[in-house]
């Protein structure tokens, strides 16, 4: 059982004063990696409404802040927003750097890259897992929220898995768009082709 209870909340004007959002700290967790949860009101006014449209979306310093071109982090998290604010829900920001390794060691997965390694077997090549994220925490911040049925807007299938295993309902899983350039389209296919996230890459160009 979670001992994870809210410890504070605070209304934020994001974009501008465009979008309010409420921030939302815990207590309990012993990682001391300060994962924060985000909650949008909602404007939409639908049966949907009543099931909140929830975003579990990891830290990314280079995609999140500086918008690096290597990832589709800052596009998915620009369209959580956008997509949470119009429909209610949360975004749960997990502080999990490069998939759970760390800014440091994503960087050297990074090089390894640039030799012609895709992401996954850099990680290998440095010894590291290939996915070392807990999306446990995610259903423990849920359950303090009084939050266990969802719309999961994703398109990663073993965040859903790691919610249900943890006791959160999913009533339907939401895609993202697939947010592809040439910069990233060799990391996207890579997800798609090894850990089967749902991307269509058909009809997109860069």
């Amino acid at each position: 059982m979670s001992n994870l209870t809210v410890k504070r909340r605070v209304m934020i004007p994001m974009r501008a004063g465009d979008v309010m959002a409420e921030f939302i700290s815990f207590d309990g967790d012993d990682s001391g990696k300060e994962h924060i949860g985000i909650s949008f009101e909602g404007k939409k006014e639908s049966n949907d409404q009543l099931v909140p449209l929830v975003r579990l979306h990891s830290e990314c310093l280079t995609g999140d802040v500086f918008g690096s071109g290597r990832c589709d982090c800052g596009e998915q998290l620009d369209e959580a927003i956008d997509r949470i604010n119009e429909e209610g829900g949360y975004i749960l920001y997990l502080r999990q750097e490069g998939r759970g390794i760390g800014l440091y060691a994503k960087l050297d997965a990074y090089a390894l890259q640039d030799q012609g390694y895709d992401t996954y077997q850099a990680n290998e090549m440095l010894h590291l897992p290939e996915d070392d994220r807990d999306f446990g925490i995610a259903a423990d911040m849920l359950k303090a929220l009084g939050v266990t049925r969802i719309r999961l807007l994703t398109n990663n299938p073993d965040k859903a898995k790691q919610l249900e295993e943890h006791g959160i309902n999913i009533d339907k899983i939401v895609p993202t768009k697939v947010h592809v350039h040439k910069y990233n389209r060799q990391y996207l296919e890579t997800k798609a082709k090894r850990k089967f996230h749902t991307l269509t890459f058909d009809l997109v160009k860069d």
